[in-house]
C-alpha cells in the first residue's frame, strides 16, 4: 500500500516538476525580460547603486542588504553544487550556458517578486507587516483571491523543510568521512544538526538577516577562492572549458531534440538554484524596511545573478576540467559525490574535504532561511501566536530527515514547491503592469 503511494506520489511529481513547470517559470521569466525592456541587462548598474542607498524608512524588520543576503541563503547551497553536476551529467558542458540564460531570466522574474513584495504588504493581528505572495494576492488582487493566497501558503509549509538538505550533508559525512551508516550515528548528527540550526532559527528574521549578512559573503568569498586555486594550478585547461560549454550549447551534431534536451536540462537546473518565481524571496524582502518597491526589485534581481550565475559557474569549472583528464563515472552517482571526485581529483589529499566545508555552510545557510519562510506561512495560516510552534516542528524534521529514508518525503516537497509557483507568478504576470509603471517613475526620477 505504502509503496503503491509512494510510487503515485513520485510519478506526479516527477511530471509536474518536469516540463510544465519549467515552462511556467522559464516561460513566464522570457515573457517578464522582453516585458520590462530587458531589464537585467539595461538596469543592472542600478541594481549595485539601490544596494548601496541608506533609505530605511519603511515598514519592516531588515534592510535592503540584510533581505538580499537572507535571500541568496536559501537559494545558494546543494543544488549550486550537486545541481550542476547533475545538469553536466545529464546534459554535457552545454547544459551550463543554457544556466546562465535561465538566471538572466530568473533576475527579470526576481525584479517584478522583489517590487511587489514591497508595494502590497499586509499586516497581522498585531499590526506586524509581512510580505509574500499572499499579500499579492490578497491586497494587489483582491480578498477574492484568499483562497490562493492559502493555497501558497499551505503548500510553502511543506516545500520549505529541509529534509533534502539534512539527509544529504549526512550522507555526505558518512561517505567522506568514512563514519558508521548506523542509527545512532545518524540520530547524534540530526541533534547536532538541529541544535545548530535552532541557535539561529529560534531568534526569528532579524538574527537570520545578521547571520546571512556575514556568512553569504564569507562563504561566496571562500568558494571563489577554492576554485581560483584550481584555476591558478590548472590555467591551462581554462580556455576549454569554456569553449566546451559555448560549443556543447549549440551542438547541433546530435540534432536539435538533442539540442533542446540540452536546454532545457540547463535552464530546468538554474530553475530550481535560484527560486525565481517559486515566491520564497517575496517573503524575505517582503520584510525589508525599503520604502521604495522599484528599489527592492533592483536588489533582489542581484540574487540569481550571484546563485544561479557566479556560483554555479564556479561549481562547473573545476568538474569540466575534472573531466577533461579522466572520464568521471556519473551513471547511478548522485550529483554531490560527482563535484567531491572532481574537486579531489583537482586537488588531490584535500580537494574533498574542502568541498565538503563548503557544502556544510552552504547547507546549514539554506536551513536558516527555510525556516522563516515556512514560519511566515504558518504565520498566515494560523496566527503570530500559533505559527511561532512551527520552528519546533521544522527543528524536529531535520532529526527525523537525517534518519530515515526520503524518497517519498523529498517527492512530496518538490510537488508543494512546484504547487507554490502557481500562485506565486499568476500574480505576478496579473500585476506586472502595475510594476512596469512604477518602474517608468522610478528611473525617470532617479537619474
Amino acid at each position: 500500500m505504502l509503496n503503491n503511494i509512494s510510487e503515485t506520489v513520485t510519478s506526479i511529481a516527477d511530471f509536474v516538476c518536469g516540463y510544465p513547470l519549467f515552462f511556467w517559470l522559464i516561460g513566464g521569466g522570457l515573457f517578464l525580460f522582453i516585458y520590462s525592456g530587458a531589464i537585467p541587462l539595461r538596469r543592472f548598474k542600478w541594481s549595485l547603486k539601490a544596494l548601496r542607498a541608506k533609505n530605511n524608512s519603511g515598514e519592516g524588520e531588515i534592510s535592503s542588504f540584510q533581505a538580499l543576503m537572507s535571500s541568496i541563503c536559501s537559494t545558494v547551497g546543494m543544488g549550486n553544487i550537486a545541481g550542476v553536476a547533475i545538469a553536466i551529467s545529464i546534459g554535457g558542458p552545454g547544459a551550463i550556458f543554457w544556466m546562465w540564460i535561465s538566471a538572466l531570466l530568473g533576475m527579470s522574474t526576481k525584479f517584478f517578486e522583489g517590487t511587489l513584495a514591497i508595494m502590497y504588504k499586509g499586516k497581522d493581528k498585531n499590526g506586524n507587516t509581512h510580505g509574500g505572495p499572499m499579500y499579492m494576492l490578497t491586497e494587489g488582487l483582491g480578498r477574492k483571491f484568499k483562497p490562493l493566497a492559502v493555497f501558497f501558503a499551505v503548500f510553502g509549509m511543506i516545500g520549505t523543510l529541509c529534509f533534502m538538505q539534512a539527509n544529504q550533508l549526512t550522507e555526505s559525512f558518512i561517505t567522506v568521512l568514512d563514519a558508521p551508516d548506523t542509527f545512532n550515528f545518524r540520530l547524534i548528527t540530526g541533534l547536532i544538526m538541529g541544535g545548530v540550526v535552532s541557535i539561529v532559527v529560534l531568534g526569528g528574521i532579524k538574527r537570520i538577516s545578521k547571520i546571512a549578512t556575514k556568512v553569504v559573503p564569507v562563504m561566496v568569498g571562500l568558494y571563489f577562492l577554492l576554485v581560483f586555486i584550481i584555476i591558478i594550478l590548472n590555467l591551462n585547461l581554462l580556455p576549454k572549458v569554456f569553449h566546451l560549454i559555448i560549443s556543447e550549447a549549440f551542438n547541433l551534431q546530435a540534432g536539435f531534440g538533442a539540442l533542446a534536451f540540452i536546454a532545457l536540462t540547463g535552464a530546468r537546473r538554474a530553475m530550481y538554484v535560484n527560486e525565481a518565481g517559486v515566491g520564497t524571496a517575496s517573503l524575505m524582502h517582503g520584510a525589508s524596511r525599503n520604502p521604495n518597491p522599484v528599489r527592492e526589485g533592483l536588489v533582489a534581481m542581484i540574487g540569481p545573478a550571484i546563485d544561479s550565475g557566479l556560483v554555479c559557474t564556479l561549481t562547473s569549472i573545476p568538474i569540466l576540467m575534472a573531466m577533461s583528464i579522466s572520464p568521471i563515472e556519473t551513471e547511478g552517482v548522485k550529483g554531490l559525490y560527482i563535484a567531491l571526485n572532481a574537486f579531489e581529483t583537482m586537488l588531490p589529499g584535500w580537494g574533498e574535504y574542502a568541498l565538503m566545508v563548503i557544502v556544510f555552510i552552504f547547507a546549514f545557510t539554506t536551513m536558516f532561511s527555510y525556516s522563516y519562510y515556512g514560519n511566515e506561512c504558518a504565520n498566515y495560516l494560523f496566527g503570530e501566536k500559533n505559527g511561532k510552534y512551527y520552528d519546533y516542528f521544522y527543528l524536529f524534521m531535520i532529526v527525523i530527515a537525517c534518519i530515515i529514508s526520503l524518497d517519498l518525503l523529498v517527492s512530496i516537497m518538490d510537488l508543494a514547491f512546484a504547487l507554490m509557483t502557481i500562485p506565486t507568478m499568476f500574480a505576478i504576470l496579473r500585476l506586472s503592469p502595475r510594476v512596469r509603471r512604477a518602474a517608468k517613475e522610478y528611473f525617470i526620477t532617479h537619474k
